[in-house]
């Protein structure tokens, strides 16, 4: 009887253990992702690693390898005097569990790239980089203004086919764009998503405004470029009577920089959002992104891993390096 009850004992007690390890095993553990998505923050870092005493400014951006490239325009090589065209990394990383946002930037050596910027760069100042693919004729373009004969700022465009592996494409340029240049200055050009309309700044009426001009979705940039010019279309929700510049057009978004009436002071940064066939009347970003020194050339970019937008852009506020420095915000805009 007692070894029958020492059995019984044993059998429950192994009974218990398997349970017990059998309910542990199946329960579900906590999910440690609080944050599915990445969000970058409403606060302006200044990018130092990137930035010098000089005037660094004019960004653009490019995706490459998981990481954003940059090409920005500075005269750090000049000590002050002719801006070029220079080259840097971002990278940024986010944490889905506590959503601590961390930025990189550094001044970055690309090899395909160093082969563009040499062939861009003259012996006057170079402004406004913007790259973008063409999905119609496969080619990368690098646009930009650079002083011409005249002393005048003209658009020019470099072109050449998408980097594999370790190749060093051929780089064509810089060529004049006939289509959009006039006898004053012309820069800051942004196409938009589907790249059939073009948004840039000329003085060509007296103060900088900001131009509109379309084109075909069949047409090939560069067969459009080279075309006879004809003048833009002002964009009349956005202009105003200060100076209006350095468009950059983001879907439905279009951020620039004007120094109108109205704002903290100097050139303050503002934002339309494009509804209903029209641009609507625009906003000020307000003291958490401008103050009552210079902002200028916002440019706006991505992440498919992150909710909201961010944008670079340039400031000759106090705190920075000297001189016009690079910051970074994460930005997000009304529906």
């Amino acid at each position: 009887m007692k070894k029958l009850s020492l059995n019984i004992f044993i059998s429950l007690a192994f009974s218990i253990l398997v349970a017990f390890f059998t309910f542990t095993s199946c329960k579900k553990t906590e999910n440690p992702i609080k944050y599915p998505k990445g969000i970058f923050p409403d606060t302006t870092i200044i990018m130092s690693d990137i930035n010098s005493p000089f005037d660094d400014f004019n960004t653009s951006l490019f995706h490459l390898y998981g990481n954003i490239s940059l090409i920005f325009s500075s005269n750090r090589g000049s000590s002050g005097g002719q801006f070029d065209l220079v080259q840097g990394l971002l990278s940024f990383t986010f944490d889905q569990t506590n959503a601590d946002f961390e930025l990189g930037a550094e001044i970055y050596e690309d090899a395909f790239l160093a082969k563009l910027i040499n062939a861009a760069n003259t012996t006057g100042d170079d402004l406004g980089p913007y790259q973008l693919f063409s999905t119609v004729d496969g080619f990368e373009y690098l646009l930009l203004s650079s002083v011409n004969g005249s002393g005048n700022l003209d658009f020019y465009f470099l072109k050449n086919i998408p980097v594999f592996g370790n190749n060093l494409p051929d780089v064509s340029g810089p060529t004049a764009i006939k289509l959009l240049n006039t006898s004053s200055d012309d820069v800051y050009i942004s196409l938009d998503a589907n790249q059939d309309s073009a948004y840039y700044s000329s003085n060509v009426e007296g103060n900088f405004e900001i131009f509109l001009k379309s084109k075909s979705l069949e047409t090939p940039l560069d067969t459009w470029f080279n075309g006879d010019y004809t003048a833009g279309t002002k964009v009349d929700s956005i202009n105003s009577a200060g100076e209006d510049k350095c468009p950059c057009v983001f879907r439905k978004a279009m951020v620039f920089a004007s120094n109108r009436s109205g704002g903290l002071g100097g050139y303050d940064l503002y934002y339309s959002i494009f509804r209903k066939g029209k641009w609507s009347s625009p906003v000020n970003f307000g003291p958490e992104v401008n103050t009552s020194f210079d902002e200028y050339r916002p440019v706006l970019g991505t992440d498919p891993e992150y909710k909201n937008n961010f944008m670079i852009f340039s400031s000759n506020r106090p705190g920075g390096q000297g001189g016009y420095d690079l910051y970074f915000r994460g930005v997000t805009f009304p529906k």
